[in-house]
Parts: C-alpha cells; structure tokens; sequence
C-alpha cells in the first residue's frame, strides 16, 4: 500500500512544488494550500456519485455518441464543474487571493488534490505500468486545466468589468479540454489516437508558457509597485 501511495503521489507533489515556487513573490499560505488540495480531495465523492447517476440515464447511444457523452458530459463538465465549486467557494472571498496568479496556484493545488484519489486508484488496479503512463499524461493533464481554469478566474477576480464572461471561461475551457483529451482515447478512432501525443504537447507547451507569463508579470507587478512605495 505504501509503494502504491508513492508511486501515485510522486507526479502530483513534483508538480505542485513547480507551481508552488514559481509564485516567487507573496507565496500562498501553507495551509491555504492545504485545504486547496483537501477540497480537491474531497470532491471526488460527489463526482464519483454524479458520474454513475449520468452513466445510469445515458441514452442508448452508438459507439462515437457514448464516448463523446463519457468524455464531455460524465468525466470533462461534471470533473471541471466540481473542482470550479471547490475553488469559488475556498477562495474567492478570500483575502490571500489577491493577484492573477494565486487564481493558478489554487486551481492547480485543487486539480490535483482531485488527481492523487484518482491516481491511488487507478494504480491500485493497474499498477507500476499504470502509474509510469498517468505520470506523463492524466496527472499533468489536471494541472494543465487547472491552470486554465485558474489564469481565467484571477481575471474574472480581479478585473469587475471581465468577471461574467472570464467565469465561465474559467469553467467551460478546461471543460472543452478535458473532454477532448478524454475524447481521443475513448472514441479508439485511429485519426485521433495518433493526435492524442500533439494535443498532450500543445496542452503542456500552451499550459505552462501561460503560467510563466502570468508569473512574470506577478513579479514585475510587484517590483513596480515596490519601486514606487520607495519613491514615495
């Protein structure tokens, strides 16, 4: 049991340690951070009940149909749905969320409190094999729509005039992604299959270049706004 946990939770903590300290100017609260990934932990119990509610008044549908409801509906909306809950609710009349950025922190740190329990067991079952594929595919593929979804929430939190149109960017992107991702596997359509690497690249690439901006721009944010309180 012990390996299994290690084996499940090493992808996740190295992660979260590479958005932990690319927050290089007011860091999160530990144990803000903590309860970011205990909400993300905790929601796998009404997704889990909502997916086989969904899975249990599924039409009969053709092959393609299934794996596009499966994909989009039952894991990509209800998944996405639950962890954008999570994150309103933890954080967005919270004093400590007070940057563009802290938006990706926290998404990021409640994705993947939601990928360690599906992790565990996913490998429980599968194994080391399991374990070595979700490292470098479902594990970062969390982080990467919760990056999404964070960089849109800080937006929509910290620009009023954005906030209706960015919130449910916030949501309905990572949704769109996830299900592709999910969709591609599951549809066994050849086309898509071979497609699935370039999209996992292009979500990495386009995922973390965008965390890098925005972390950037925190830094020189900051930096000018300490330049100016000197002046002053």
């Amino acid at each position: 049991m012990m390996q299994v946990l290690i084996i499940s939770l090493a992808p996740v903590f190295t992660i979260l340690f590479y958005v932990y300290f690319r927050d290089r100017y007011e860091k999160e609260p530990i144990g803000m951070l903590v309860k970011a990934l205990a909400v993300g932990a905790f929601i796998v119990i009404p997704v889990l009940f909502t997916g086989h509610f969904l899975e249990g008044v599924k039409p009969l549908l053709p092959h393609i149909g299934d794996a596009f409801y499966t994909s989009f509906i039952t894991a990509g909306f209800i998944e996405e749905l639950f962890k954008f809950l999570g994150l309103y609710i933890l954080i967005w009349r919270n004093p400590n969320f007070n940057e563009k950025f802290d938006g990706i922190v926290y998404a990021v740190f409640v994705s993947l409190g939601f990928a360690a329990v599906e992790n565990i067991m996913y490998v429980a079952e599968g194994g080391n094999k399991v374990a070595l594929v979700r490292a470098l595919t479902a594990v970062p593929a969390h982080a990467l729509f919760g990056i999404r979804m964070g960089y849109y929430f800080g937006v929509a939190h910290m620009y009023r005039e954005l906030r209706r149109t960015f919130l449910l960017k916030a949501l309905f992107i990572p949704v769109l992604l996830h299900g592709i991702y999910d969709f591609m596997l599951l549809s066994k359509i050849n086309l898509l299959l071979l497609a699935f690497i370039p999209y996992l690249v292009w979500l990495y690439y386009s995922g973390f270049r965008e965390m890098k901006v925005i972390s950037d721009a925190s830094v020189f944010k900051t930096l000018e706004e300490k330049e100016v309180k000197a002046e002053s």
